[in-house]
């Protein structure tokens, strides 16, 4: 396996500073700005599934569009966001009218882009504000670009602790979803209730009870504000995305980056017990696993995993060797080759194990303790350390599943 996947290169890392910005004056008309945001979504989502982007246009295809940003001679007043629109219709919001400056989120949370040197910073601060989106200022507080979760998943290095996760990790369970038949105005609601970004709609099934077959989200709010539709009118079912690409929890995290990136989407429904249980993974639960504090819960995880196998290799080392049968030893008789044969019994299968075992416990222990006692490793050398670890527990479960299968074999005999 290797531990030499870094998250994100330096490369990369500029690339995720988004520096085409929507920007608007303060007093830009909310109807104006929203047409902006929709007018910049249809270029930007104009590749259907089937074309294939350049990496360096990934970046570009869908961030700048989620917001708007509030300048006056370059210095950053407020931010408006998708989910900004999505709350002002629920409430009933006459947008007609109504200035960018009465409705945008100030003072804006910034991080200057000399403190941009890894993921962990933003990711630190959208957690902490728990907010999507993050201007890039310069030392004279220039605004440089913004960062998002979508720009950060763009240009992700598939590393190995995204092959190892499975999407039942960052899943939430807590899926707001609703029928066929409700209308729009009302689905906005639900996401202004409920402080979520979409809402899966389930069709009755005489079989199953509902399965879900479509989802509404934030940008769709968007779109069908800077159309002026009527949200009060409009069913559901006649304007959400469908038919559904369903995860499954058992699916590995690399696996929900790569179809989020080829389906320019930003989450993905999971579904499980036939589509009784659902689940929702978004692109910012995505890059939790690589939150400073998630990784020191996997380390915690890890420890644990010791002192269970720990007490599995004693359990083992306590089974007494078995006398061989009459009809081992008569084949044992038979043998005639001048070499020492090959002694396959489950008690030979404890010995062999037990030194490989204990080597693979100590690496692992000394891996962990590492993290624990340096906590200013860079994220480079902290994610191969964490990789090393991860990679012997990997091994301690194969020898430990030998185990298992030489102890079904020696109660058979």
């Amino acid at each position: 396996m290797e531990t030499n996947d870094s998250l994100i290169g330096a490369t990369a890392l500029e690339e995720a500073i988004e520096r085409h910005l929507l920007t608007v004056t303060p007093d830009t008309l909310l109807v104006d700005a929203i047409a902006l945001m929709n007018q910049k979504r249809a270029s930007s989502c104009s590749l259907s599934f089937n074309d294939s982007p350049k990496k360096d246009d990934l970046p570009k295809l869908q961030s700048c569009s989620s917001c708007v940003l509030v300048t006056d001679e370059s210095k950053l007043l407020g931010i408006f966001t998708e989910r900004d629109i999505v709350f002002l219709t629920a409430d009933g919001l006459n947008f007609e009218g109504v200035k960018i400056a009465e409705v945008m989120t100030q003072p804006v949370t910034t991080l200057s882009e000399a403190n941009f040197k890894d993921i962990f910073a933003p990711l630190f601060l959208f957690r902490r504000y728990r907010i999507r989106h993050l201007p890039i200022v310069d030392a004279q507080d220039q605004l440089v670009g913004i960062v998002s979760p979508e720009s950060i998943r763009q240009v992700l290095k598939p590393a190995n602790l995204l092959k190892l996760r499975r999407v039942s990790d960052v899943m939430t369970k807590q899926v707001i979803h609703a029928p066929m038949n409700a209308s729009v105005l009302s689905i906005a609601r639900l996401m202004r209730k409920h402080r979520v970004s979409c809402v899966v709609l389930l069709e009755e099934d005489p079989e199953f009870d509902f399965r879900p077959v479509g989802i509404i989200t934030e940008r769709d709010i968007v779109q069908f504000q800077a159309l002026e539709l009527e949200l009060s009118k409009i069913q559901a079912q006649n304007v959400m995305s469908t038919p559904l690409f369903l995860l499954n929890p058992e699916d590995s995290l690399a696996t929900a980056h790569q179809e989020m990136q080829s389906r320019h989407v930003r989450r993905l429904v999971v579904s499980w017990n036939w589509g009784r249980d659902l689940g929702i993974v978004t692109q910012t639960s995505l890059l939790r696993v690589f939150d400073p504090m998630e990784m020191y819960g996997v380390i915690e995880t890890l420890q644990c995993t010791i002192q269970e196998l720990e007490g599995r290799e004693a359990q083992i080392s306590a089974i007494p060797t078995p006398k061989p049968s009459q009809k081992q030893k008569q084949i044992h008789s038979l043998s005639f080759s001048p070499q020492k044969p090959l002694d396959l019994s489950p008690s030979n299968w404890n010995r062999d194990c037990e030194p490989d075992l204990n080597m693979l416990l100590s690496t692992l222990q000394v891996s962990l303790e590492s993290l624990i006692n340096e906590p200013n490793l860079s994220p480079e050398l902290r994610q191969i350390r964490l990789n090393s670890a991860l990679a012997e527990v990997q091994g301690i479960r194969q020898l430990i599943e030998r185990e298992g299968r030489g102890q079904k074999l020696q109660h058979m005999a």
